[in-house]
């Protein structure tokens, strides 16, 4: 089913299990798993969302999201296997969750990420989302690398306490444990992974700890963006990408 098409992208939702597959091959590329598969239990059920090139039918961006009426059902959440959530448990607003959002290393274009986020928005408005949350990796599990980058975070962008997540992983790295440093706060943007650049620029906020994920090669940090706390700016920019577009009747998966 399409959802979305922009110039030579469409945004459409896997309806069969072929899709899926290839959905799960470019996980597999963009996580460098090695040959490894990507398929867990969640893709059951998630709905799974592709952008592919219109003309070809090459898929250059996925992500699967998981609908939740309200905060009480959060520990059933992909998260929640990482994270503490229960400080979002009273949270009364649909909540969605974003999860395994990767773009085929091959691809540079800007507006794939653009066309993206205007189906996430027409996510967001059609269900009524009142917060996005899911895990922000990072490649690989060396810390070094992206030790500028989680001080960054830690000085700017942790979630209030009343939001922060407590830690359920066997290996987490916990930001407080870092020597104040000198660092580029520029390039430390920089660096960032895409999607969580554009979380941040629209006031998302992270926990206070990554998580060394040693089984998908990657570290992650839990993020949370409250859709009312976007910029006014950011928010009709977004939402008139959106509404260029047919509305279509689509289905999420209820949790």
């Amino acid at each position: 089913m399409i959802l979305l098409p922009k110039g030579k992208y469409r945004v459409r939702i896997a309806v069969s299990d072929d899709e899926l597959t290839s959905a799960l091959a470019l996980r597999a590329r963009a996580f460098s798993l090695d040959g490894r598969s990507d398929r867990d239990d969640y893709d059951a059920v998630c709905t799974h969302v592709l952008v592919e090139v219109a003309a070809t039918k090459a898929i250059v961006c996925c992500f699967r999201v998981m609908f939740f009426p309200n905060g009480s059902a959060l520990a059933s959440a992909y998260s929640a296997q990482f994270y503490d959530l229960s400080n979002h448990y009273a949270y009364p607003q649909p909540l969605l969750e974003v999860g395994r959002f990767c773009v085929d290393p091959a691809s540079f274009d800007p507006d794939i990420l653009r066309v993206a986020w205007a189906a996430i928005t027409r996510l967001v408005d059609e269900r009524g989302v009142g917060m996005l949350f899911g895990c922000s990796s990072f490649n690989g599990t060396d810390l070094m690398p992206f030790w500028s980058n989680f001080q960054y975070l830690s000085e700017k962008y942790l979630l209030a306490a009343t939001d922060q997540v407590g830690g359920r992983a066997a290996e987490t790295f916990r930001f407080r444990a870092m020597k104040p440093a000198d660092f580029d706060p520029k390039a430390a943007l920089s660096g960032l992974p895409p999607l969580l650049r554009s979380y941040l620029s629209m006031g998302g906020r992270v926990s206070d700890h990554a998580v060394i994920d040693r089984n998908m090669n990657t570290m992650h940090v839990y993020t949370a963006l409250k859709i009312a706390e976007i910029p006014v700016g950011r928010a009709r920019m977004l939402r008139a990408l959106s509404a260029l577009f047919i509305n279509m009747l689509w289905q999420v998966h209820h949790i």
